[in-house]
């Protein structure tokens, strides 16, 4: 028998048990294999090369340090000394003797605030100076003066402002991360094609409509390019803040082991801010690719 005829018969057999009333049990798909030779290949092409590089890098600290005169301890040293803070990062036994963990955490508290805040009022903005051409021309000038400010540079001005370290950092934070979502939505919206725009007059939409419907997905790629840039401009600000108005967060760790001369621990806590800088990247990056169904700007 022909698959066509199998195929015909099996229709056959379907339509007469719907008017008969009896049931027929349909074959399930058998379920998919997983392929472990083409999973275990895609780990060694996304795990090998960076861990092999990682191994000489170390392989290198560890002789270039381990001569008596040597001023950066070594790997093996680091080690040593900071293996609390390495192998327990959540302890808490006290309100300044606490895990990198725990620091990270305070340290992360302050970036989603104000970054958070940079994200509404960077869109906002740069929604409304993509859309209007003299919003750009009045606005687009004082941003590109103000974005060129060193982070830091605005501390004094929040800290006479709010009186507090809190949020001074917050606002230091908000200041440096809102550029590029402003830049880059308003190149988003200028692109945004005139299709979109002719529909939007055709269907009578209001400005708040056009905003929602229209322009936020269309320019959402550029959107999160800028919000990629913004997370790490937020993370570096936060570090350097926590540097000069104390606290518990990761920075001011840094601060106080280098006034402890701790140089072991000050190298474990940049470790921590690379990954933790590392996952926020990636976890923007992949909101983005899942809003913007793998369209955003790399």
């Amino acid at each position: 028998m022909t698959a066509t005829a199998r195929k015909i018969d099996t229709e056959a057999t379907a339509i007469s048990a719907t008017r008969t009333g009896t049931v027929v049990m349909i074959a399930q798909r058998p379920a998919r294999k997983i392929d472990l030779q083409k999973a275990l290949a895609a780990i060694c092409r996304n795990v090998l090369p960076p861990l092999v590089v990682l191994i000489a890098l170390l392989g290198i600290w560890q002789i270039a340090c381990s001569n008596p005169g040597a001023t950066l301890p070594p790997p093996s040293q680091v080690w040593i000394d900071s293996y609390d803070l390495i192998a327990a990062p959540f302890f808490d036994y006290g309100p300044q003797d606490i895990g990198l963990a725990w620091r990270v955490l305070v340290s992360l508290e302050r970036v989603a605030i104000g970054f958070g805040l940079a994200a509404i009022v960077g869109v906002f903005l740069g929604a409304v100076v993509g859309q209007s051409v003299w919003a750009m021309r009045g606005l687009d000038p004082i941003f590109q003066i103000l974005r060129t400010v060193p982070p830091l540079a605005w501390l004094p001005l929040s800290l006479a402002a709010f009186q507090n370290s809190n949020p001074s950092a917050v606002f230091v934070i908000f200041i440096t991360s809102i550029w590029p979502v402003i830049i880059n939505t308003a190149v988003g919206v200028r692109n945004i094609p005139d299709d979109y725009r002719n529909i939007a007059r055709v269907l009578r939409l209001n400005p708040l409509e056009f905003f929602i419907r229209i322009m936020v997905p269309a320019a959402a790629p550029y959107i999160f390019t800028g919000l990629r840039i913004g997370i790490g401009l937020s993370w570096l600000a936060i570090v350097a803040a926590e540097m000069l108005t104390g606290g518990v967060g990761i920075g001011f760790f840094i601060w106080d082991a280098w006034n402890s001369s701790r140089l072991s621990d000050i190298i474990v806590a940049l470790a921590y801010i690379g990954v933790t800088g590392f996952v926020l990247d990636k976890l923007v990056a992949l909101l983005g690719n899942v809003i913007t169904r793998g369209t955003a700007k790399n």
